[in-house]
């Protein structure tokens, strides 16, 4: 008897469901049909009164849904791994797979013995280390506790920059972690550098039609876990359509006699609807100089009009390397791929011990390292030695409560000598020395949910920003004084000199005579004969930070990742054993612990 017939019997279904069920059901096997109809006798014995769904829509989202469903994980720092996984999830949303995203920091390790099919999108943090969200994940995949995950299949790809010794460190231990519990993995890893978008978009590809091919197979329960803050509203202005802002102001902040150039930067955003939160980011796209361009053209025996394809798009190669590619900073890839080009026995010599490449690249401009040894190149090899161009980071140096529709930056403009001639930054001799007061500027805005002040305006909270890394907490300060904040305030600023180097004195010493900060500590290095740093500062008020800590107060830092923040951290064990009591293992175990509960941040470049 077929299911048409059954209309003539005392249904409870009408005609155009039994349509729906027979198409619904038209496919199945006579195993998977008698599983159907033992699952709905299940369900009217345990919910004889449910009425969430008709028969019609339950029999067609059983014989259309897969089972399994595709878990995808992010391990964000500064957004981008985040923008990656949520393009991840809305390619698998149009493909028709069952797929969540989740932040690392949202997602517990059990749920893995529940999921089927895993993507990790991950970046790395510091030194090899996961980003904050991340710790407790990456610590419960390499612990006892973690399961047997012989059942999943799982693929991970990395975020990071190979100028770094710890390229991809996240996403390496995620695959090796997963493997080692008995995971398959379905792709190889991909480890993408700063330019990432084309491969990474080839990869993603790649992994979901992986995934589509096993999705159907098996079975999965449902996790309920917490709703991912990537499915919020997301702006109309991102890094991949930016927002044409007008800069306001550019004014140098440090002295006349100061070795250095900093620029209080302030752009117009009205109109865009862009908002943002302390310790947020501002993307910059910026121009890059013409005169510098044309020099490399030159150095390679090159034409400014020589034609080359960028994005299926013909253009002057003078044109393509103003707007399209890095041509500043230089990075191991291309000091390597150069030497081979060009024969140079400096460079070949470089590029066989990875520590001084890493140093020479860091430290030496695109045009110098072509200067090793003169080479002519053809446009297309010229092309394929350099990045594309990426936008610059910059934290944000105001509070939206104080500033309305514009946004603060504090940039330190690089630049320094190159025997007669003159380097500079990409980026920051652009909003300093290129942009006119008026000119356009693209700008997008990243969030850093890493980097936040406590929600509980009562909580006290420690600053630590040298130099351009007192940029966050200028925001964190018009914050909490707009919010009437009663938490006590505390910052430890250094520089070079008191006289020409003190950023935004005038402002700092107003808060603390209105009582909005509570302490000030400064280091200036040169005022004395012995070199005075952060650090330092923090060790002599270390009985006092360590009660501080002890009353729940959160601890940022700002600014140079190389040195200054592993000095701040070193000093930091040093004050919790000291005052704490304790030893070191136990120091390390309790900011660890710190970094889990969010009240040790750092925002370090």
């Amino acid at each position: 008897m077929v299911l048409k017939e059954l209309s003539a019997l005392a249904s409870p279904l009408n005609d155009q469901q039994i349509d729906q069920l027979q198409q619904a059901t038209s496919e199945l096997s006579p195993q998977q049909m008698a599983w159907i109809s033992g699952y709905f006798w299940g369900l009217s014995q345990t919910q004889p009164t449910a009425q969430t769904q008709t028969a019609s829509q339950s029999i067609a989202a059983v014989a259309t849904q897969p089972a399994g469903k595709l878990t995808i994980i992010y391990a964000s720092q500064t957004g981008n791994a985040k923008g990656l996984a949520e393009a991840l999830h809305a390619e698998a949303d149009a493909a028709g797979m069952r797929a969540e995203i989740f932040s690392a920091g949202d997602y517990k390790g059990k749920h893995l013995t529940k999921a089927t099919h895993l993507i990790i999108v991950a970046s790395t943090h510091g030194e090899g280390e996961a980003p904050d969200d991340a710790i407790e994940l990456h610590e419960f995949l390499q612990s006892k506790k973690a399961p047997n995950l012989s059942h999943l299949k799982y693929a991970v790809i990395g975020l990071g920059d190979s100028s770094y010794e710890f390229f991809c460190q996240t996403a390496k231990d995620f695959d090796g972690y997963l493997a080692k519990l008995g995971a398959e993995s379905i792709l190889d890893r991909l480890d993408c550098d700063v330019d990432y978008e084309a491969e990474a978009a080839q990869w993603r590809t790649s992994a979901l039609e992986k995934v589509k091919l096993t999705l159907s197979t098996g079975e999965a329960e449902v996790v309920q876990l917490p709703v991912s803050q990537s499915q919020a509203a997301v702006s109309a202005y991102t890094k991949q359509h930016p927002f044409e802002a007008s800069l306001l102001t550019s004014q140098k902040i440090t002295g006349r006699n100061s070795g250095k150039d900093v620029r209080h930067i302030e752009i117009d955003l009205e109109g865009s609807g862009l908002s943002y939160q302390p310790g947020d980011a501002l993307g910059v796209w910026y121009d890059n100089d013409s005169n510098l361009a044309a020099k490399i053209i030159a150095q390679v025996g090159l034409v400014d009009d020589a034609q080359i394809e960028v994005d299926g798009e013909s253009l002057p190669l003078l044109q393509a390397l103003i707007k399209h590619y890095e041509i500043t900073n230089a990075n191991p890839q291309f000091v390597t791929q150069y030497a081979t080009l060009s024969g140079s026995k400096k460079l070949e010599k470089l590029v066989a011990d990875k520590d001084k490449l890493r140093t020479y690249a860091g430290k030496t401009q695109i045009l110098d390292v072509l200067a090793e040894k003169k080479t002519k190149l053809t446009a297309e090899q010229l092309q394929g030695l350099l990045r594309r161009l990426t936008p610059r980071l910059y934290s944000i140096a105001s509070s939206q409560e104080e500033v309305g529709e514009e946004v603060h930056l504090t940039v330190g403009v690089v630049e320094y000598q190159q025997g007669e001639e003159t380097r500079q930054g990409g980026a920051s001799s652009f909003l300093s020395h290129r942009l006119e007061e008026g000119g356009s500027v693209r700008v997008f805005v990243e969030e850093n949910k890493h980097f936040k002040l406590p929600e509980n305006d009562d909580t006290p909270v420690i600053m630590v920003g040298p130099g351009t890394g007192i940029a966050p907490f200028r925001a964190f300060i018009q914050e909490r004084e707009n919010r009437d904040a009663s938490g006590k305030n505390w910052l430890f600023f250094g520089d070079r000199t008191f006289t020409e180097d003190f950023l935004y004195q005038v402002e700092w010493q107003k808060y603390l005579k209105a009582g909005v900060m509570d302490q000030i500590d400064v280091a200036f290095s040169r005022d004395q004969a012995e070199k005075v740093y952060v650090q330092h500062r923090l060790l002599e008020q270390g009985a006092k930070v360590w009660q501080w800590l002890q009353a729940g107060a959160h601890f940022y830092v700002c600014g140079d990742a190389n040195q200054m923040a592993k000095d701040v951290h070193q000093a930091l064990l040093t004050i919790i054993e000291q005052h704490g009591q304790q030893s070191r293992e136990q120091a390390e175990d309790y900011l660890t612990e710190l970094r889990k509960s969010k009240r040790y941040q750092k925002d370090v470049y």
